[in-house]
């Protein structure tokens, strides 16, 4: 039988979506990573979209944005989060992406003339991707976890994702192991987990030819040992290859949860790799900040427009930036509430719902709709004094708002939002492709990490000099990640900066504007930035910026009360 140097763990998922694989394979690859293997991830989603990018963030929540610019599935966040390495293309694929690959080929006689067909040129696509992955990343072991869930409509129509994880176990089988996820079902009309529905998505597993190495139980509850050994027994496996994981508080005492079940212990014998150690003491030190105790709290405001889907609220929409803040508050040591509140129903209620903030956030957003609602929560921040920060939209919006209202060019706006404005404070440029890249129909963006050149004396200064920020320690360069169409107005640049608004940051040859704010002397902490610092942040390591947004809040919020 053929070896293969890299391992490969491939992870499924049964019975619902977002049953957890993503954290899953992040907190295994994480313990295998803190045994001191190299480690690395691919997603595959089975949408025909070639990213991420164009998906509404109600649909499929908040795409995150990779250092080379791939608008990729949020569980890319989450590896980069746990494992804090780098994600990029060659980590994210849909199925529309592989299907253009393998056309692009066809339709440069890269078959020679074959039949090209699912089985075997798309399968090897697949197979080589993953395999690529390993070597691009030299990786001791290649975690590759499925989209969507085992059985699903979609996941009929590419089945080959199954039948490319089904042939590298026949072509490694000393190196490839077989994580399913499943649900169980806790009614409680009836007082015990009912297994059958991860039964069923085993079986469903098993039609595609795969057999599952591991079984991890996710519900609500603890799964006892009744049904362990039921679902054990159900699919070949002894109790050390199923794997509770009941709902927990935080995603980051995942990896406690599986260590203390030695699934990492268990996977590495299973594989065949060289045992390397793991202190469970210093393990728990590095998970310390789940335990502190938080010298006080504050309310944050989150003011975005897609927190609405039906009936419900999504969170999903904003979950880089909710991760963000939470890192932040977990190292500052202080309790962060956060509040949701659509910029829709300000438009409609009034700021009177941003009461009680003790800091507001306008995040990432497209479109006309609900923007004056951004608009009047950044007004209401400015005015009185509350602590502010912008990104991406939030930063043009904070410019079109500084226009309006303290300039006095009442009709200032973004040119996407009002096309024949008088004053377009935002705009569109030209296409560069010194700065931009082609996406869609012509459609020209900032994609990915750009250098900005940050202006000393100012607060952002300050915030990059305390926490040693700056790209390759350079004074005065940061680096961060982009993902817009528009661009701050030059033409207005000496207008406003008269009034009072400052320019923190500039792209390095000063063609864009990066990030603006107020004076101390007029405002405790009101920053935006065109960049995405959400997207640049672990529990280990938060971004500065929302470390100092958090602490100056409560400070604020302490010296008020």
């Amino acid at each position: 039988m053929a070896r293969s140097k890299t391992k490969y763990v491939f992870v499924t998922g049964g019975v619902m979506s977002s049953v957890g694989k993503g954290v899953a394979t992040a907190s295994l690859a994480y313990l295998l990573k803190r045994r001191g293997y190299s480690v690395t991830a691919v997603k595959y989603e089975g949408y025909l979209n070639v990213d991420s990018g164009t998906i509404n963030p109600i649909e499929h929540g908040d795409p995150f944005l990779c250092e080379d610019g791939t608008e990729a599935d949020m569980d890319l966040g989450t590896y980069e989060r746990f494992l804090g390495q780098s994600m990029n293309a060659h980590n994210f694929y849909t199925f529309g992406k592989v299907l253009k690959d393998v056309l692009d080929k066809e339709r440069s006689m890269f078959y020679e003339g074959d039949d090209v067909e699912p089985i075997p040129h798309v399968r090897d696509e697949i197979i080589n991707e993953i395999v690529d992955a390993g070597k691009k990343d030299k990786a001791d072991v290649v975690f590759t976890e499925l989209g969507g869930t085992v059985g699903e409509p979609t996941n009929s129509m590419n089945a080959i994702y199954y039948e490319a994880i089904r042939k590298m176990k026949s072509m490694y089988p000393n190196d490839v192991i077989h994580i399913h996820v499943g649900y169980i079902l806790f009614p409680d009309h009836l007082g015990e987990p009912k297994t059958k529905p991860v039964q069923i998505s085993i079986r469903l597993l098993m039609a595609h030819g795969i057999m599952p190495d591991f079984l991890v139980v996710r519900g609500s509850g603890k799964i006892d040992s009744r049904r362990k050994e039921l679902l054990a027994r159900f699919s070949d496996l002894d109790t050390k290859h199923t794997i509770g994981a009941h709902d927990v508080d935080n995603i980051y005492k995942i990896p406690l949860l599986f260590n203390d079940q030695e699934f990492d212990e268990t996977l590495i014998r299973d594989l065949g790799l060289k045992e390397k150690k793991l202190d469970r003491k210093k393990l728990e030190e590095d998970l310390a900040f789940l335990s502190h105790t938080p010298k006080g709290e504050i309310t944050i405001t989150i003011a975005g427009k897609y927190f609405t889907t039906g009936d419900h609220q999504l969170l999903d929409s904003y979950f880089a930036l909710i991760e963000a803040v939470k890192h932040a508050s977990w190292k500052q040591q202080i309790k962060v509430n956060l509040r949701y509140i659509s910029t829709e129903r300000i438009e409609k209620e009034g700021v009177k719902l941003l009461e009680g903030s003790d800091a507001i956030i306008v995040p990432i957003g497209w479109g006309t709709r609900g923007v004056e609602g951004k608009i009047q929560a950044i007004t209401y921040a400015r005015e009185n004094k509350i602590p502010y920060l912008g990104l991406c939209y939030g930063m043009q919006l904070a410019a079109v708002e500084f226009a309006r209202n303290v300039v006095g060019l009442k009709d200032a706006h973004t040119e996407e939002v009002k096309p024949n404005a008088k004053h377009k404070i935002v705009h569109s440029i030209p296409f560069n492709e010194k700065y931009q890249v082609i996406k869609g129909n012509g459609v020209s963006m900032r994609l990915g990490s750009y250098d900005c050149k940050v202006k000393k004396g100012t607060r952002l200064w300050d915030i990059y000099e305390k926490y040693g920020a700056w790209k390759s320690n350079k004074p005065g360069i940061a680096s961060e990640r982009h993902r817009h169409r528009f661009e701050f107005n030059n033409e207005y640049k000496e207008q406003l900066e008269k009034m009072g608004l400052v320019i923190s940051a500039t792209s390095p040859d000063k063609f864009f504007v990066e990030a603006l704010e107020l004076p101390k002397s007029e405002h405790p902490f009101f920053i935006a930035t065109q960049a995405h610092p959400e997207y640049k942040t672990t529990p280990w390591d938060p971004h500065p910026l929302f470390l100092e947004f958090v602490a100056n809040a409560f400070e604020l919020s302490e010296s008020n009360s």
